[in-house]
């Protein structure tokens, strides 16, 4: 068998298939953020001007993938789920048409190439938007970082789970992103 054919028979890990998305988003003239804070709460996060988009990927499970999605959609104007074989994207659309999982765009990326099964809704289409400030703290964040004002590390999480110190303080990497919005350390 050849490299070539081995390489396309097989599923990419999770961080793969994701690099891979994000060099084809780039292509599309997205500035990307592959695990922004480290900890692996947003596998991918997109900016375009003033669009922000969610991906999560998943090689295996594509189940809870969904529900991972459902969970970020608040900071996004949209999410979308990518999955590392067009079969199981196929599978996943056809089973999730009810009115909450329909939002989620579901894409596939095989073979080196991102197909879209399902489109992701914009968040800001329903009435009325309970999340519009959430986005709009999430997209100055995603500028803040491009722009060196928002270290690396910080947790971006709201549910984090705080560590304390014998001394009663945190240090920086403790600190959560919305904490440091609202008060800084």
């Amino acid at each position: 068998m050849s490299a070539d054919r081995a390489t396309h028979g097989r599923r990419p890990p999770e961080r793969e298939l994701l690099e891979a998305v994000a060099a084809e988003l780039r292509h599309r003239g997205y500035r990307t953020y592959l695990d922004p804070d480290g900890t692996d709460y947003f596998d991918l996060a997109v900016r375009r001007n003033d669009e922000v988009g969610l991906i999560e990927g998943k090689v295996g499970s594509p189940s809870q993938v969904l529900g991972q999605a459902l969970r970020r959609r608040p900071w996004a104007d949209w999410v979308a789920v990518v999955l590392g074989s067009e079969r199981s994207g196929s599978r996943l659309a056809a089973r999730t048409s009810g009115r909450r999982a329909s939002v989620v765009g579901i894409w596939s990326y095989e073979r080196g190439r991102l197909r879209e099964l399902r489109a992701p809704a914009w968040a800001h289409a329903e009435l009325p938007d309970p999340f519009g400030a959430t986005r709009a703290r999430f997209r100055q964040q995603l500028l803040d970082l491009d722009r060196g004002i928002l270290p690396p590390g910080v947790r971006w999480s709201s549910v984090a789970s705080e560590v304390r110190r014998a001394s009663g303080g945190r240090g920086f990497s403790e600190w959560r992103l919305d904490e440091l919005l609202d008060g800084s350390p």
